[in-house]
């Protein structure tokens, strides 16, 4: 699968690390959203690793309630990534349309949430950016995990200690980590993040007045010092859910779907029903509009000096040009990072996979039919050899 085979349609978004527009696959006629990223920038940026580190992670998953991978390639410009299209917009968006969502909504949010945080848990990846802007709601209203770009690997007992995420999100246990060196973290910050989230929808803001400038010693002399005030609105049953997840001490805090499902608010939930998405939503986005900022395709259309709908007549351009740009030693070092990029990018096809598990099931299906009739055959020749036995013995009497 390569850039040829879908059609461009719009600019959709805009990541930490690229830009994001709907496609349509050429063959199949299927909608995808399509993640694409600036070698050149992200090289400039150190930010290949963290590209490299998010595929590895994604290629490896499948979730009802993530944001999944389908196919990711490379060209000469850019590095792609092909994953599920969501048009119900994100938690961010919605909040900045001052959506009020109601207990029921989020109650359903945090149940949904917290089956695909324990989905991670159980792959050993901490996903270190949960927040409104990384969920993403289906045109049904169900909620999508996305950008694993910060996303790490933790085996058995191993704890993270590098700061990662965005800070009004963080758990306390991340800054301290990293002022003084701390035990470091692990699966609980997903969880305190998740709280932070889920109070910040049903209040419409968060409850730490933290920004991304507020310094860290600041802001855990505020988990210190301030409580959370939850609204007298609230039903007692969120509220405890809401102070559980939000606990400072990670070894305290709600950080596993068994925490989350003995909690006495969520007793009534049938969670297969949750994990099928048969519980509607509370909240369905609009389906008369596309759920994100317009200027994201004003952008790309005229500000954007090396626009996605004009790439194939810019690569064919570049190939007919000579080679003098490489005889700058900048020049020469970037196209040996450029190669590097391109040796080591890790291509998928999840069409693909899927079609070579399905042949592989299917022969397996094949082989255990051939080996039950083989079986029953030489059960029947038995059969046969005992009812030939018993006549001659019954004859001869």
């Amino acid at each position: 699968v390569n850039f040829d085979h879908f059609q461009i349609l719009r600019a959709i978004g805009k990541g930490s690390f690229g830009k994001v527009c709907i496609v349509q696959k050429r063959d199949t006629k299927k909608m995808y959203a399509m993640k694409y990223m600036n070698k050149q920038k992200c090289i400039e940026r150190d930010e290949v690793r963290n590209v490299f580190r998010e595929l590895q992670i994604m290629q490896s998953l499948e979730h009802p309630f993530l944001v999944n991978l389908w196919y990711s390639f490379q060209d000469e410009e850019d590095m792609f990534m092909v994953v599920d299209l969501l048009l119900g917009g994100d938690l961010r968006y919605h909040l900045q349309q001052n959506v009020h969502f109601n207990e029921g909504t989020v109650k359903l949010y945090i149940c949904e949430l917290a089956l695909s945080l324990d989905y991670l848990q159980r792959y050993h990846i901490i996903h270190r950016d949960i927040k409104p802007d990384n969920i993403l709601l289906d045109e049904h209203g169900h909620v999508h995990i996305t950008d694993f770009n910060v996303a790490t690997i933790v085996k058995g007992s191993e704890k993270a200690s590098s700061m990662a995420g965005t800070k009004p999100y963080m758990a306390p246990e991340v800054f301290q980590a990293f002022m003084d060196g701390g035990p470091g973290y692990s699966y609980p910050v997903d969880w305190w993040s998740l709280g932070i989230t889920a109070y910040e929808l049903l209040r419409g803001w968060r409850p730490y007045e933290i920004h991304s400038a507020t310094p860290i010693d600041e802001i855990l002399n505020m988990f210190k010092m301030e409580r959370v005030h939850y609204s007298s609105t609230w039903c007692k049953g969120m509220i405890a859910l809401l102070k559980k997840l939000l606990t400072k001490d990670p070894e305290c805090r709600l950080s596993s779907l068994a925490d989350i499902q003995n909690s006495p608010y969520l007793a009534d939930v049938n969670w297969d029903a949750v994990l099928e998405k048969a519980v509607t939503p509370g909240f369905v986005p609009n389906k008369g509009r596309l759920n994100c900022d317009p200027t994201f395709e004003l952008e790309e259309m005229i500000l954007e000096s090396k626009p996605l709908h004009k790439k194939k007549k810019r690569l064919a351009k570049n190939k007919s040009k000579d080679g003098a740009k490489e005889t700058c030693p900048l020049n020469v070092h970037l196209q040996q990072c450029l190669e590097t990029v391109r040796k080591e990018f890790i291509i998928f096809n999840r069409e693909k996979l899927r079609r070579q598990q399905d042949q592989s099931a299917q022969a397996s299906s094949i082989d255990s039919r051939a080996s039950l009739q083989s079986h029953e055959k030489l059960q029947d020749g038995r059969n046969n050899n005992l009812l030939g036995h018993g006549c001659t013995r019954g004859c001869s009497s």
